[in-house]
């Protein structure tokens, strides 16, 4: 089962996740929080497996909760939630570490995949914004610094292997472990095996910053 902390600052917004996400016999949402003290207390006492969290609320927002979070013995994987597709709140919580992004505005299906898909290791990105939210990142620097910025990303990706590379290439077209096992002819926990050596080999926390950096050096265009 996987166990889900629902934080939002809304009442009737926690209760419409709750509903959607208890609708899925492999969830429990284990508990809800107002604001990012309350939802760090709370994980500290349920030990939740996903957080779902609003970026924008009063008091402790959503990026000062996905760090804290980020920091506890036990840390849930996070999946940011926001009304804006290209929130530049959203761009700093993946930085911060969170693995997931999903619109309110989302259907049910999707927001049970991104909470699947986050506990399973995956990135969540809303699939109509992954490619935009990319294209943000690779342009997120200053006047002048492209060519050296994207210069230094490829030098980073030479030390891949050149299976490694075709799988943080698939991995950057937003694709699950599953859809990349299939492209490339793998077993899942092979998938799991070269995503995990990635991360280390760039020092990166999570999928997402590793498609990030794929797409700034180039690699999936």
């Amino acid at each position: 089962m996987i166990r889900v902390l629902v934080v939002d600052d809304e009442w009737m917004v926690r209760a419409m996740l709750r509903t959607i996400l208890q609708a899925a016999d492999d969830i429990s949402v284990v508990a809800e929080a107002p604001d990012g003290t309350d939802a760090v207390d709370q994980a500290r006492r349920h030990h939740p497996d996903v957080a779902l969290v609003d970026i924008r609320m009063p008091g402790t927002d959503g990026l000062s909760a996905t760090t804290a979070l980020g920091r506890l013995p036990h840390p849930p994987k996070v999946v940011v939630l926001t009304t804006f597709d290209l929130d530049e709140y959203v761009r700093t919580a993946l930085r911060n570490g969170a693995v997931g992004f999903l619109l309110k505005d989302a259907t049910g299906e999707e927001m049970i995949a991104a909470v699947r898909a986050a506990h399973a290791g995956d990135a969540m990105l809303s699939p109509r914004i992954t490619r935009r939210l990319l294209d943000t990142f690779a342009r997120d620097s200053e006047p002048g610094t492209t060519e050296p910025a994207q210069a230094e990303a490829q030098q980073r990706l030479l030390a891949l292997t050149l299976k490694e590379r075709e799988v943080l290439q698939a991995l950057a077209d937003g694709l699950t472990n599953a859809d990349i096992a299939r492209r490339l002819h793998l077993s899942e926990a092979t998938v799991k095996t070269h995503i995990s050596r990635i991360l280390t080999k760039l020092e990166l926390t999570n999928r997402v910053q590793a498609a990030i950096l794929a797409h700034r050096a180039g690699l999936n265009r």
